[in-house]
């Protein structure tokens, strides 16, 4: 290598981004590494059986796709409305329906299924709103909010949500409930609206592929280094 003599401003480039890039690379495999948990975590609680939804304050992080169940009744005249594209691409509505629970009195705000456009209003499925006291299962769901700010707001004045924004569903209501949601599962509703099991889970995990690319990056960009610091050598440049 007695012909190599990249320059100090190469090399003064070169080092410190590779080093950055291989950095990355490593940081993408730790990431791939704490996805692979996490995703088991996530399928092994949604495989489970559900348990009795905890009474009192929760941490919701902690009880993120939790399966549980909860015994109480509807409170149909309170019902939000979440704009929703879920169900085979058709517009429609979630509807979220405060749940007084019999043994405590406290109140969660229950995702009961989608229903299509025209059937918002609840005379429209007045066989679908179930009466008096009842057992229910679901999985338990984080709130969230617009992801950007230019993006449009909930209207609450017309009962429109775009976003699960429960704190601000519960001032609309006036009620203290619950800090998540639960997604009801599939189970068949007198005339069949709304439909349950709407919960969605995306787990991709591409970190592998990202840290190629990282890695990828850094090897070529040492390779271009190497060779132009020959080039460099062999030509006698200072």
């Amino acid at each position: 290598m007695k012909n190599f003599s990249p320059g100090w401003l190469p090399t003064l480039i070169t080092v410190p981004v590779v080093v950055i890039l291989l950095a990355l690379s490593i940081w993408q495999i730790n990431r791939y590494n704490w996805k692979v948990d996490w995703t088991d975590r996530i399928t092994s609680q949604l495989s489970a059986e559900p348990v009795t939804f905890p009474a009192g304050d929760l941490v919701p992080e902690d009880w993120q796709y939790r399966r549980v169940r909860l015994t109480g009744e509807f409170d149909h005249a309170n019902e939000i409305h979440l704009f929703s594209h879920t169900y085979k691409g058709r517009k429609g509505f979630q509807i979220i329906t405060p749940f007084h629970r019999s043994a405590t009195g406290e109140i969660v705000l229950v995702n009961r299924g989608w229903v299509p456009d025209g059937r918002k209003e609840p005379a429209t499925r007045a066989e679908g709103q179930l009466a008096g006291e009842i057992t229910v299962s679901g999985i338990v769901r984080q709130p969230w909010r617009k992801p950007w700010s230019f993006m449009p707001a909930s209207n609450a004045e017309t009962n429109v949500w775009l976003y699960g924004e429960l704190p601000e569903m519960a001032a609309h209501l006036k009620m203290q409930t619950a800090s998540v949601f639960v997604e009801l599962d599939a189970t068949e509703v007198p005339g069949g609206f709304p439909i349950g099991g709407q919960t969605r889970v995306s787990l991709p995990n591409n970190h592998i592929q990202y840290a190629f690319t990282w890695a990828g990056l850094a090897i070529a960009m040492m390779v271009i280094f190497v060779l132009y610091g020959l080039k460099r050598g062999r030509t006698g440049e200072k």
